[in-house]
């Protein structure tokens, strides 16, 4: 069976960015938080539909006791269609196979549209359900009741005209190469237009011992370190910079992200870049700054 994505609502705020819930959450201003790699599954979020599947969730509707109060906004809807299709497209899927099959909102898996799994009806009232959970039912109060579609046409549109042009016009620039100290060695680390330091993954691994594999299926780094503990960053890297991203996990079964890094191309082949204080903040590894220089490494 292949893997459906499920489109949900938390019932919060528009700042609930927790991990654990949902593989990625999108904040009130359209920023995608992602905790969790596409390639596990979840345990809780699609009751009886969490294996093979992925979960994507807008912070909203958690207005009370009116959830209408905290609507999704624009740019979440424009934001959750954005990287529904980017998961498509990286999945291989055309156009064509965006259907409720392969993508749902909550409202239409609880009230099992597709057929695929016989509960109890827990989805909308209006679809003969207990009007327990009817997420993206509609996307704007006292619209249509057919968000799902609306979102699923916006999908396709996304997967068929990526604006690859813009993304590169808005890619974070890199200045020249330099050398900082970590763990009582030099280090080379590139500049980028803010003049934040970004060095090599494998070099900062290398460097510190920390074990990892290349998960080359998800592209992903995956880390073997016990005593890391994940947590979730205001500032992490989104698509907007304009690179494609790559991330990092822990070896587990939920793999928690630990941070995002990007690839860029080398005369070996693409590298995987992240910015040098966030590796060590993640890492805890102690950190010096004018000039930068990384010292030892918590317990190593």
């Amino acid at each position: 069976m292949a893997v459906t994505i499920y489109l949900h609502w938390t019932a919060t705020g528009y700042d609930w960015i927790r991990p654990g819930h949902y593989h990625s959450i999108i904040s009130g201003d359209g920023v995608i938080h992602r905790f969790h790699s596409y390639n596990v599954d979840l345990p809780a979020h699609t009751w009886r539909r969490n294996s093979n599947s992925i979960a994507l969730s807008c912070a909203c509707m958690g207005g009370m006791p009116d959830p209408w109060t905290v609507p999704p906004t624009d740019a979440q809807l424009k934001s959750l269609c954005f990287e529904a299709a980017s998961v498509a497209r990286e999945w291989g899927w055309s156009a064509e196979q965006i259907n409720l099959n392969r993508v749902m909102t909550h409202a239409e898996a609880a009230s099992n549209r597709d057929g695929r799994i016989m509960h109890d009806n827990y989805g909308p009232v209006i679809w003969g359900g207990s009007g327990e959970r009817w997420d993206l039912l509609q996307l704007a109060q006292n619209s249509t009741i057919d968000g799902g579609d609306q979102l699923r046409y916006w999908i396709r549109e996304f997967l068929e005209n990526p604006d690859e042009k813009q993304a590169v016009e808005e890619r974070l620039t890199f200045q020249g190469f330099t050398v900082i100290k970590a763990k009582g060695s030099d280090l080379a680390v590139q500049i980028d237009q803010e003049g934040r330091s970004w060095a090599r993954l494998v070099d900062l691994l290398e460097r510190y011992e920390i074990a990892h594999v290349w998960d080359a299926e998800s592209k992903r780094i995956l880390i073997g370190a016990l005593d890391v503990a994940p947590t979730f960053r205001d500032d992490a890297l989104q698509a907007s910079i304009g690179w494609p991203l790559i991330d990092v996990a822990l070896q587990t079964r939920t793999a928690p992200i630990i941070l995002r890094g990007i690839l860029r191309p080398s005369e070996g082949g693409d590298r995987a870049w992240c910015r040098v204080v966030e590796f060590a903040e993640e890492f805890g590894i102690s950190v010096r700054f004018d000039p930068l220089e990384l010292g030892e490494r918590r317990g190593g």
